[in-house]
């Protein structure tokens, strides 16, 4: 078995590595060629932490496994730890062996942005010019990192639950060479015309009222049963793509709009059709497309197995028997 630590991980896996492996293996789950398997996930009564597994087979890129982790909210302050831990464990598909143990955390968060930034490819319009950011947390920075790559956009805008948490956008803006705004939620919602919504949050903080014909929206943190980043009127208002249509109605953001009956699991598409050509994205200028990323095992998956063969190449690898 193959082990790549924690410690390795930056110096193996870039931003586009990582894309490369989310946008081939969307497009692989819309071709049926690979699909995850039911995710488990609950609150498991002790430090208000929420831990489970995901996983899938990729039968295009034989690649088996999950993932196992979750949030623990109190890290960063009792353990000087991030909040998200996870390890990702890879199966030969032909015997079942374990193949590899791949540290998860920087991966997850690699992963999670790269998630959006497929859907700002495919999705946001071309002469996208103001990104907003609803979320301002660790994930937060990955996630403006990789969309800034995207489209040449020439503003960031901010807003956060948490005020002072803003300075971690306002930074990675200014090395980006962008100015840097801090702004309410209507002004955001106004003149973003890409939005990444990344929170927690168990309320929704963007309104369909906010939002401008035209704009492209990813939602990045609703992976849980209740949680809810924006307004359940939104997705009838906008042309909804997913990583994974079982994961968006059941656990995703489009849990609010499909239960209140504005939406139906139809109405849902896969991000990976766009990718292969069989659905036509966005169709119009002033068509408000939304892109719920509900994270999926698949994910995990593909950017682990680019890690473990660039770590074997670089020599890196830990290999041990098992």
């Amino acid at each position: 078995m193959i082990i790549v630590p924690e410690r390795e991980i930056a110096d193996l896996m870039t931003r586009e590595a990582a894309f490369n492996a989310v946008e081939g293996v969307f497009a692989a789950m819309a071709a049926q060629d690979a699909y995850n398997f039911p995710v488990v996930r609950e609150a498991i009564g002790h430090e208000d932490a929420l831990y489970g597994f995901k996983g899938g087979f990729d039968k295009a890129g034989m690649t088996l496994g999950l993932k196992a982790g979750g949030y623990w909210p109190h890290n960063l302050d009792k353990h000087q730890l991030i909040n998200h831990q996870s390890t990702v464990f890879l199966f030969d598909p032909d015997t079942g062996r374990v193949t590899a143990m791949v540290g998860g955390n920087l991966l997850t968060a690699l992963r999670t942005a790269a998630a959006s930034s497929v859907s700002i490819k495919h999705l946001a319009r071309k002469d996208s010019k103001v990104i907003g950011m609803i979320g301002a947390g660790h994930q937060a920075t990955f996630q403006l990192r990789a969309a800034l790559e995207q489209r040449e956009f020439e503003k960031v805008i901010g807003w956060n639950y948490h005020p002072e948490m803003l300075p971690n956008l306002e930074k990675v803006a200014n090395e980006a060479g962008l100015p840097f705004e801090a702004v309410e939620l209507d002004q955001l919602g106004h003149d973003a015309d890409v939005i990444i919504s990344i929170t927690s949050a168990f309320a929704p903080s963007l309104l369909a009222k906010h939002v401008s014909a035209g704009t492209h929206i990813a939602c990045m943190g609703t992976d849980t049963k209740g949680k809810q980043e924006v307004e359940s009127s939104l997705l009838a208002h906008a042309t909804v793509f997913t990583d994974e249509v079982a994961q968006s109605i059941s656990i995703g953001e489009a849990q609010h709009a499909v239960a209140e009956g504005l939406i139906k699991e139809s109405d849902v598409n896969q991000i990976g059709a766009v990718i292969n050509g069989t659905h036509p994205g966005r169709v119009s200028a002033d068509e408000i497309t939304l892109f719920d990323g509900t994270g999926v095992g698949l994910q995990d998956l593909a950017v682990a197995a680019s890690v473990v063969a660039l770590a074997v190449k670089k020599g890196v690898a830990i290999d041990v028997d098992f």
